[in-house]
């Protein structure tokens, strides 16, 4: 049984493009995401491209711009979702980490990485680190901390994640996990309850 072919003339999707440049990207960095490599890759041809871009510039703004809907978005959003105790918001967050559906960490590092070579991409990068902790600063401050210590406190989480980005980080998901609870009391100053602990151990356990 043969796989069907797509019909002649097909050109593929924006979608379909996109994605492509996204392997590219957090592969092999910017100046890896051009037309020819990303036709050969999905087996079209050079002009099918333009049929869905005009130019590069327009592509790579549309990375842009699925890395801000992503991981700012996601952040923002997970910073914003009810909760009954600061614990419980800091697991929420903590999601972004574990969950690459809610914020893509080789795709972080990969436009930070382009951010030092485009000046376009550093303003985005700052306004995106900008809007992040002050979303992570409202968190603390829904929970009754004040504007210094909110802030404080917003920066050293974020920034201890950044780091892990930056470095590049490898450790197993049963090491993260075990940290967890240890890591909520050292960013908030409130140990999560055991049930919190458990709850958010076991959506990010593999099914199973």
């Amino acid at each position: 049984m043969t796989m069907e072919q797509p019909e002649r003339g097909w050109r593929g999707t924006p979608d379909l493009w996109l994605e492509a440049a996204y392997t590219l990207l957090v592969e092999g960095g910017v100046e890896a995401v051009k037309v020819m490599p990303l036709a050969n890759r999905l087996g079209l041809s050079r002009t099918s491209f333009y049929w869905h871009f005009p130019d590069r510039e327009a592509l790579l703004a549309g990375l842009v711009e699925r890395w801000q809907a992503r991981n700012t978005g996601s952040l923002v959003a997970r910073c914003e979702m009810p909760a009954a105790t600061i614990a419980e918001a800091m697991l929420n967050l903590f999601d972004c980490w574990y969950d690459s559906t809610l914020f893509d960490s080789r795709l972080e590092f990969a436009m930070r990485t382009w951010s030092l070579t485009d000046p376009a991409v550093a303003r985005a990068m700052a306004e995106a680190d900008a809007t992040r902790i002050a979303a992570i600063t409202g968190l603390f401050r829904r929970f009754g901390y004040d504007e210094t210590e909110a802030d404080t406190r917003a920066r050293t989480l974020y920034l201890t994640q950044v780091g892990y980005i930056a470095l590049r980080s490898e450790e197993s998901l049963e090491v993260r996990l075990r940290r967890v609870p240890a890591y909520v009391l050292t960013f908030c100053g409130v140990a999560p309850t055991p049930a919190e602990a458990e709850a958010f151990r076991r959506r990010h356990l593999p099914a199973g």
